[in-house]
Parts: C-alpha cells; structure tokens; sequence
C-alpha cells in the first residue's frame, strides 16, 4: 500500500495483512525511507516482500523460522504461473515460468537485505536468512545467503540463487534517435531526448534538472542529488559535471526564449501547456510522452535505452572505463563492466577488422 509521509510529504510504501500493518517489514520499508531511498526502490522491496510473506503464509511458515527448504520451495513458488500457486501440481517444462530467473535472484535478495537489518536490530530469529557482501574479503562482513547464524561459521559459501544469461542493453541507433527527435511537437520535448542522448542522464535526473545545473559558458550540466517537488530523484549520492556539445548547448537556448519565456520557475522541464502550469514535469507526464512517440515513430524505446546508448557509444570510440563509469554516476567499475562490457557480432567482427584479421592473403587448407 503507497502511503505518504504527513510531514515531509515523502512517498514510501507499507504491507498489510489480515491484521493489518505486518510491523517487521513496516520497520524495514521505514528504514529505507528514513536512508533516503527512491519511492520506486521502497516499492519493489514491498511487492518483493509480499511474494515473500504470501509464500509463508500459505505454508502456514512462521517468517523467523525459516529453513533453507522453505528457500527452495520459495524459488519454485515465484516459478509457477499465478493460477498454479495455490495447487500442488507439477508443471511441465514447457510452461512459461511465471518470473524470470533476474526476478527470482531480485526477489531472493531483497528478502536476504530484509533479515540482515532484522538482525542488525537484535532480533532472535535462529536459522536467518543473510546475505553475503559480494564485495567483502573472505571471512569478513556478512556471511553467505541462507548460512545459519553462528560464531563459528566463518567459511564463505555460495550464494543461493538461479543461473541468468546476461542481457545486451538496448541501445538507439543514430538514425532512431533522430527520428525522436524529429517527432517531438515541442522545443522542450526535443531539448529533453537531445540531453538523455548527450549526457546518458537518467530520466529521474533530467526531470530534477535546474537552471543553475546547466553552465552554457563552460558547456557543461552537473546532476545534483536533491529533493525536487515532482518526486524526481538523482540515484547516485554524488554530484557529477558531464560535458556536453554546442549543439545541445543551442537548442537549450532556443527552448528558454521559444517556449519558456519568462516563467519563474528553477526547474528546466516544466508544465508548458498542461496544469498546473510552469510546475515541474513528472515521471508520467514524462512517460506519456514517451508513449506517444512510440505510437508516432513505431519505436519501442524507453527513457533509459538513451542511457545504455551513451555508455555503447563511448565505449565503442574507445574512452576509458574509468571515465564512462565517471559519467555514468556508477560508484564501482564493476557496475559499468558488468552492464556495458560486452560485445555484439558487428563489434567483434570490426575489431577484428581492424587488427588486420582478415587479409586477402589468408590461406585456409
């Protein structure tokens, strides 16, 4: 259930039961509130955790009394079609499985992070489910998922969770995002996918942007973790300066003295033509927009495919790691490995290329 904060107007989320309120997930989500957490993190924890607590619950499972069995049975129970859930039936291997193997491992994970703050609070909950700092050293920090809580249980184990193929992000190629932009009706419109295609920004951070976070002089936008009016957030808890082109650099002006006038207001997307107007745009009016594009253009396309796009093309002209991982606002390069370090047929085959691979005086015998 979404509810809001009566003093700082802050959107967080509860879960309800029978009885009401269930408090130990009422005091995790409270936490994750209280850190500062994004409202869309808060609720996918919360739907997380009612998979979790509606899997106990028709186990007739107590929550601090888990075994790793219970894990097991969890993992199949996420797995099987939603009419299936409440039948003890097998299912044929070719059903389609209800979530996919990237949502289990979320959803087993959230539950780890959500026992690890219970016993961080001094709770007895005998065989805990915790999780496993994949950063730590072996022998510190938390010991691995689903290990029973015992001082003398110091050897790191594996964690559990499914085996997932790795996803190539979606990326726009020039010609697509040319297309967008050449659909938008409005200079404001246009300004906002010309700035996701030139500085890989998250949606939530453009919709955040001000006036003073855009230094035409300099040719530079900086991203601030503040807390804007339209829920708009900057998911990392740095600021971070991007350069940016000329081009981008005009066309902001353009919109200022086309469309903008002299509205008083600090944020650069706002209400134009809507209500109420000069507030700053939301995330739905952000993605209605969206929608309709997708509707002109027959593109298929979200916010953040024009991120993916970013790190692709940085990475494909060959600019360090370390400086896309910097412009990207990830804290660890891992992140930025792990996400865009891969390689599509055409990529593989232009190196090769490149390396002089393939030369007429091959000879294969």
């Amino acid at each position: 259930m979404r509810v809001l904060d009566p003093v700082s107007d802050a959107v967080s989320f509860t879960l309800l039961d029978e009885k009401g309120v269930v408090a130990p997930v009422e005091r995790y989500l409270r936490y994750l509130a209280d850190t500062e957490r994004s409202p869309n993190t808060i609720k996918a924890h919360a739907h997380d955790l009612k998979d979790w607590f509606m899997f106990l619950m028709d186990r007739d499972c107590d929550w601090t009394t888990v075994h790793l069995d219970d894990v097991g049975a969890f993992i199949r129970w996420l797995r099987l079609p939603l009419e299936m859930r409440d039948q003890s039936v097998s299912v044929l291997p070719s059903v389609a499985h209800h979530c996919s193997e990237a949502t289990v491992n979320r959803k087993l994970s959230t539950v780890s992070v959500f026992y690890q703050h219970a016993a961080r609070h001094g709770l007895d909950l005998g065989e805990l489910l915790t999780c496993w700092d994949p950063g730590a050293r072996p022998g510190s920090g938390w010991k691995p998922f689903l290990h029973h809580i015992s001082k003398s249980a110091r050897k790191p184990r594996r964690a559990v969770k499914l085996p997932t193929t790795a996803k190539i992000p979606r990326i726009l190629t020039a010609d697509e995002a040319q297309t967008i932009l050449d659909s938008c009706d409005h200079l404001r419109d246009r300004f906002l996918f010309a700035l996701l295609y030139d500085t890989g920004m998250r949606i939530g951070e453009a919709l955040g942007l001000r006036h003073e976070d855009i230094s035409a002089a300099e040719r530079e936008v900086t991203v601030r973790r503040r807390i804007n009016s339209n829920g708009a957030r900057s998911k990392s808890p740095r600021s971070r300066t991007i350069p940016v082109s000329v081009q981008l650099i005009r066309l902001y002006a353009d919109y200022l003295h086309t469309e903008y006038g002299d509205l008083d207001s600090d944020y650069v997307f706002v209400n134009l033509w809507g209500r109420p107007h000069g507030a700053a745009l939301t995330y739905s009016a952000a993605h209605a927009l969206v929608r309709r594009l997708r509707r002109r253009t027959e593109i298929d396309f979200d916010p953040h495919w024009y991120r993916h796009t970013y790190a692709t093309r940085m990475l494909r002209d060959n600019v360090p790691v370390e400086v896309v991982a910097k412009l990207l606002g990830h804290a660890s390069l891992t992140t930025t490995v792990s996400t865009y370090g891969h390689l599509s047929n055409d990529d593989a085959r232009r190196a090769l290329i490149d390396a002089g691979w393939f030369t007429d005086t091959e000879v294969i015998s």
